[in-house]
C-alpha cells in the first residue's frame, strides 16, 4: 500500500491519531470509574491504615430493626452539663424491663423478670439483636436437685470492665427443686430458694454458666478490675462475692437491716457502698475484710448509689423521699441533696461526671441533674413507671426502661 507522505496528509494522520489516543483514555476512565472506582481514590483507600471497628458490632441479621429516629437537638456538640435531652427513640416489642444497661462499647441489656424470662440485646441504633431466654439446664452446669429445664426471672446485670462478659441476676428460679418465689416483702429467707447469676458471653449472647447465689438477688455490680462481682441479695439481707475466674462465691457478707439493693465500688476496688432500702441507711463495706460500718444516712429508702469519677462523691436516690443526696466519701456527711420527682429508682451517669439522670417512677419523668451545682436542669416525661435507666456512650443517649413495656431514648450530645 503506497502511503501519502504530502505534509497536509502527515498533519491529518497526526491529528487522527491523538484523536484516537484520547478517545482510548476517555473510555478507560469511564470503564475504570464504572468497574473499579477512580484509581486515585482507590490508591488512597489502599495506603490508608485499616479503619476502627464500630464500638459494636451488629450481627448479620437483627430480630428487630432499630425504630425509626426522631430529630436531635441541632445546637453544638457539648459536655453532658451543658446539653440538653431530646427524645429520638421508642422502643418496644416483647419487653418487661425491670433493668437496662449498657457496655462501653455501646452494647444494651434490657432485663425482663418472670414476665417474658428473657434479656433482650440490643445495638447502639436501638436494633434487638437478640432474645436471649432465662431457660437452663442446670444439671449441665454440675448444679444438683434440679433436673430438667429450669427458668429464671432477670432482674438486673453488670458488664465486665471490658464489656466481654454480662454478669445478669435472677428474682428467682422455676422448676424442679424450687419453692415459690419470694416477695419484696420478705422478712428473711425462710421458705425461699436461693437463686443464681448467669454469666453470658456478650460476643456470642450465650449463657456459659451460672453462679448459685442468695434468696431475691437484686442488684450487681463489677469491681473495676473485672476481678469480682458482688450481689446484693434482697432476701437473704446479705451480700455475696463471686470470684469471676472460678465463678463461684468466695464470701457471704451480712448486712444490717432490710432489703439491700444499690451497690457502688469505690475506683480503687477497696470499698463497697451498699444502699439498705428498708430504712434509710447506706453502709460501707471494706471488700479486702468484709467489715460493715454505717456510713451515711440520706432519706427514706435508699436504692442506687453511683461514685463519681474520682471517688469523692456518693450519689444516692431516695425513693420514699422524692430526692437525689450528694454523700461525702470519706465522712459520710451530706453534702447537698436536690428534690426530682416522686419515688426516684435508678440513676446513670454522663463518663465525665458532670450530668446524672434520675428515673423518677412515681411522676413517670426522667430528671437531668448538672452536679457542678447540684441542679435539676431538665425533666422529660417518659413512658408508664420508668424503672430502669442507663447512658449509652458510644451515642451520648439515655435509655429509659418502663414497666409497661417499652424503652425511651433520649438524645444528650448536642445543645439546645
Amino acid at each position: 500500500m503506497k502511503i501519502n507522505n504530502d505534509p497536509v496528509y502527515v498533519r491529518r494522520r497526526r491529528v487522527a491519531l491523538a484523536v484516537l489516543v484520547i478517545v482510548v483514555i476517555v473510555v478507560a476512565l469511564c470503564l475504570g470509574r464504572l468497574f473499579g472506582g477512580d484509581s486515585a481514590e482507590a490508591a488512597k483507600v489502599t495506603a490508608s491504615p485499616t479503619a476502627a471497628p464500630s464500638p459494636s458490632s451488629a450481627p448479620a441479621k437483627v430480630e428487630q430493626p432499630a425504630p425509626e429516629e426522631s430529630p436531635a437537638a441541632k445546637g453544638a456538640p457539648g459536655a453532658p452539663a451543658d446539653t440538653t435531652m431530646t427524645r429520638v427513640q421508642r422502643i418496644t416489642g416483647e419487653l418487661t424491663p425491670k433493668s437496662v444497661v449498657a457496655s462501653p462499647t455501646g452494647q444494651v441489656f434490657a432485663q425482663n423478670m418472670m414476665y417474658t424470662h428473657t434479656v433482650s440485646v440490643f445495638g447502639a441504633d436501638g436494633a434487638l439483636h437478640k432474645t436471649i431466654s432465662d431457660e437452663v439446664d442446670l444439671a449441665a452446669f454440675g448444679e444438683e436437685g434440679h433436673s430438667g429445664s429450669s427458668r429464671g426471672a432477670p432482674v438486673e446485670m453488670a458488664f465486665s470492665p471490658d464489656g466481654k462478659t454480662a454478669w445478669v441476676s435472677n428474682y428467682s428460679m422455676y422448676g424442679e427443686g424450687f419453692a415459690p418465689e419470694g416477695k419484696d416483702a420478705c422478712t428473711g429467707p425462710e421458705g425461699i430458694s436461693d437463686s443464681y447469676v448467669y454469666k453470658i458471653d456478650t460476643a456470642t449472647l450465650e449463657i456459659t454458666d451460672v453462679v448459685r447465689v442468695g434468696a431475691v438477688p437484686k442488684y450487681v455490680a463489677a469491681t473495676h478490675d473485672g476481678s469480682r462481682v458482688l450481689v446484693t441479695n434482697w432476701c437473704s439481707m446479705d451480700m455475696d462475692v463471686i470470684d469471676t475466674k472460678t465463678a463461684e462465691v468466695t464470701r457471704t457478707i451480712k448486712l444490717p437491716g432490710k432489703h439491700p439493693r444499690g451497690i457502688a465500688v469505690s475506683p480503687d476496688d477497696k470499698v463497697a457502698f451498699v444502699a439498705i432500702m428498708g430504712s434509710d441507711e447506706t453502709v460501707r463495706v471494706d471488700l479486702a475484710s468484709g467489715e460493715v460500718t454505717d456510713f451515711a444516712s440520706t432519706g427514706d429508702g435508699p436504692r442506687h448509689l453511683l461514685v463519681s469519677p474520682d471517688g469523692k462523691h456518693l450519689y444516692v436516690s431516695n425513693n420514699g423521699s422524692g430526692t437525689v443526696s450528694e454523700v461525702d466519701t470519706t465522712t459520710g456527711k451530706t453534702v447537698r441533696e436536690v428534690q426530682v420527682g416522686s419515688q426516684p429508682r435508678s440513676m446513670a451517669m454522663s463518663p465525665d461526671g458532670g450530668a446524672l439522670y434520675v428515673g423518677n417512677y412515681g411522676s413517670s419523668t426522667v430528671s437531668k441533674i448538672r452536679t457542678k451545682d447540684f441542679t435539676v436542669v431538665q425533666t422529660e416525661s417518659t413512658d408508664g413507671l420508668p424503672i430502669g435507666i442507663t447512658y449509652e456512650p458510644t451515642k451520648k443517649r439515655i435509655w429509659v426502661a418502663s414497666y409497661g413495656g417499652s424503652i425511651v431514648v433520649f438524645d444528650d450530645s448536642r445543645t439546645a
